[in-house]
């Protein structure tokens, strides 16, 4: 899948299945072409609502074709393939399709009943989706005289799972059975069934059909509600959609409209994408993206969760909590790491390993919890599974400078550095903090690398250096240039508001902020994953051109941080616009083709939309607005805003700091005043 390597199910055999119409039964539509083994059917064009374990895609129409991904699905199962409507005998024209929320989709379409109305329609089709299975089918006349209306629902499914059905192998539609108000299939993999409320007049199993007989008066309108269900299971229950939930509600006012926008549409998206530990269902963590990773990816949901962490700690909590029980415990090399897949690199670099970040993500994310204002007997509780990553850590890199990736004889490369770096110097504060042995000897580790680091890890050049993507085990430098190179900016929270040490000096710090912005790397629109100059680049390629927004929110972040306020303004307003052409559902990557007047962004066709790290970046860059940086166990929690103030005036409220309301205003000339806080926390300049 986009983001990891993906190996696909071996084909079906190769047949073609079209059951025959029973009479009046809508003509089934063409088959779609056949796509090569391991090709992923596309995203950019289907409208996606969630909230796991349900989740539902279909086309701008709001018709269920059974093509592609189409369907109504739950835990990656797809319950429902097809379900189109017809109203005597013809489909409705589609005008209109939006998102209401992020598990809820509207769909509105219109239809001319009366022959002598002319050109102007008198029938409002309007189809409300829910992600949870539940669809209302809503029919108001504008006719002058009463309607009979012949009603008709096309029903069918595979039970396919989601991985058959990236590989092109989900196998043809299942019979249906008659239900009380509805229809059923069964297969090898369950049951699945739809009932209707009214209940249908008719119901033909061979034909999947629902038909209703239906009378409205003039001006008059009435309901149909389809209910899909997995049979045996428990209606959907959304781990987002709890009052308890881990994500503050928080909200965004401003002279830009957009970033009102932008906040809420990616907190809605983080909670639809939650999901509870099997075994411990009060943890709650990030699911990677949909449609193709509805499920732990342990890198991209601990980067997810500290890009949220001024929505609360609750996130950050359930996360580490999952991901601690994953921990690898045997004796042995591994001891301490947390286990993930590899990653395609791009063009120069072998796969890493997801699990070295998150090995190395999380006594990070623990460190700067505790700074936002993690519960003690959470951070209790979480300190040894963090102890053992710090360890495995030392172990690893022993007497040498580096970590290699993949162990133990892969290249050191750029990123890994930055990580392993921020862990050593977090790691250290955390133990610190809780009187833990092994903080002297992570700081050591991280002055080793920060002196090493800075003499063997640049390329110096006519326009001022650049930093190696990677170093390999002979000691080359691999030169190519791209948006992972952000990562060195990202140094990470200590006490008293201030900002870890980074392994750039101030100098190479201005020339990458240079680097950053150039039309070489910076699309207009956020960071190529490679810049358009190096040998390889692929515009579309996921680590090898095209944008990638969680790169560009962290350097937002980290130039605004190191207090190189213009770049991280240009590379903010550019994801900004993007966010507005995808409806400020910002995908995990999209093409990395240069800016043109009057263009928008180019969709990638297999990119998750929406995504973990995507949707908390979106928190990350206006969040960095306000410069915030709490530091609960002292009380105190100071603001560093842009000056510059990029988007004008910007106001922040519901965040969460020290486990109490926070919110946050900058004016148009940079100046922060906070505007509520929890009665302990003091303001330190």
């Amino acid at each position: 899948m986009p983001g990891d390597r993906f190996t696909a199910p071996p084909a079906a055999p190769s047949c073609t299945y079209r059951p025959a119409p029973a009479r009046g039964a809508p003509p089934p539509g063409p088959l779609p072409a056949p796509r090569r083994h391991g090709e992923l059917p596309p995203t950019h064009k289907v409208l996606t609502i969630l909230a796991l374990p349900g989740l539902a895609i279909s086309s701008d129409d709001g018709q269920l074709t059974g093509r592609g991904l189409e369907g109504v699905y739950r835990a990656s199962r797809r319950l429902l393939a097809r379900c189109r409507l017809r109203i005597a005998g013809r489909e409705p024209l589609p005008l209109q399709s939006r998102t209401v929320g992020a598990d809820t989709a509207r769909f509105t379409g219109v239809l001319r009943m009366a022959p002598d109305t002319g050109p102007d329609p008198d029938l409002v089709v309007e189809r409300t989706r829910h992600a949870d299975g539940t669809e209302r089918i809503a029919l108001r006349s504008a006719a002058r005289r009463p309607l009979r209306l012949p009603v008709e629902v096309a029903l069918g499914t595979d039970l396919a799972d989601l991985a058959a059905i990236a590989a092109g192998s989900a196998g043809p539609e299942l019979p249906a059975t008659v239900r009380a108000a509805g229809l059923r299939w069964s297969g090898p993999a369950g049951t699945a069934s739809v009932t209707a409320d009214p209940p249908p007049s008719d119901v033909l199993a061979s034909a999947g059909l629902l038909r209703w007989d239906l009378a409205l008066p003039a001006g008059g309108s009435t309901t149909i509600e389809l209910r899909v269900r997995a049979d045996g299971a428990a209606p959907v229950r959304s781990a987002g959609r709890t009052p308890s939930g881990p994500l503050a509600s928080a909200q965004a006012t401003g002279d830009e409209p957009a970033v009102a926008e932008l906040l809420r549409t990616s907190i809605e998206d983080l909670r639809a994408l939650l999901l509870r530990d099997p075994a411990h269902p009060t943890d709650k963590y990030p699911a990677a993206g949909a449609p193709w990773r509805c499920g732990l990816s342990p890198a991209e949901a601990l980067a997810a969760a500290r890009m949220a962490l001024p929505l609360g700690t609750g996130l950050a909590v359930g996360t580490l909590r999952a991901l601690a029980r994953t921990q690898q415990q045997d004796p042995g090399p591994r001891r301490g790491m947390i286990p993930g897949p590899r990653r395609d690199a791009g063009p120069h670099l072998p796969p890493g390993c997801t699990g070295t970040e998150a090995t190395l993500l999380f006594p990070a994310l623990l460190a700067e919890a505790r700074r936002w204002g993690l519960p003690e007997r959470d951070l209790e509780e979480l300190l040894p599974a963090a102890r053992r990553c710090l360890t495995w850590l030392l172990t690893t890199v022993g007497e040498g400078t580096y970590l290699p990736d993949p162990q133990p004889t892969g290249p050191a490369r750029c990123d890994t550095q930055a990580h392993a770096h921020r862990a050593a110097v977090l790691g250290a504060d955390l133990l610190d903090a809780c009187d833990s042995p092994g903080g002297a000897e992570l700081r050591h580790l991280a002055l080793r690398m920060r002196t090493a680091f800075r003499d063997e890890f640049w390329i110096d050049d006519l326009g001022g250096g650049r930093p190696a993507a990677a170093r390999t085990t002979d000691g080359r430098l691999v030169p190519h240039l791209g948006a992972g190179a952000a990562h060195l900016l990202d140094t990470g929270l200590l006490g008293d508001g201030t900002m870890a040490p980074g392994l750039l000096d101030k100098v190479r710090t201005e020339q990458l902020a240079r680097l950053l912005t150039d039309p070489a790397l910076d699309s207009g629109w956020g960071l190529r994953g490679l810049g358009a100059k190096e040998p390889g680049h692929n515009p579309f390629g996921h680590r090898s051109g095209a944008v990638r927004v969680h790169e560009t929110a962290v350097a937002v972040a980290g130039l605004a941080t190191a207090g190189h306020e213009k770049e991280a303004g240009l590379l903010l307003r550019g994801v900004l616009s993007a966010a507005g052409h995808f409806g400020h559902r910002l995908p995990e990557m999209y093409g990395g083709e240069r800016r043109t007047d009057g263009a928008g962004p180019l969709p990638h066709p297999a990119a998750c939309r929406p995504a973990a790290t995507a949707a908390a970046a979106g928190v990350l860059m206006l969040t960095s607005l306000a410069g915030i940086r709490p530091d609960a166990p002292a009380g105190t929690v100071t603001l560093r805003p842009l000056r510059s103030a990029p988007l004008g005036e910007i106001g922040l409220t519901g965040l969460r700091v020290a486990g109490a309301p926070f919110a946050v205003r900058v004016s148009r000339l940079g100046l922060a005043m906070v505007e509520e806080a929890a009665e302990e926390l003091q303001l330190r300049t």
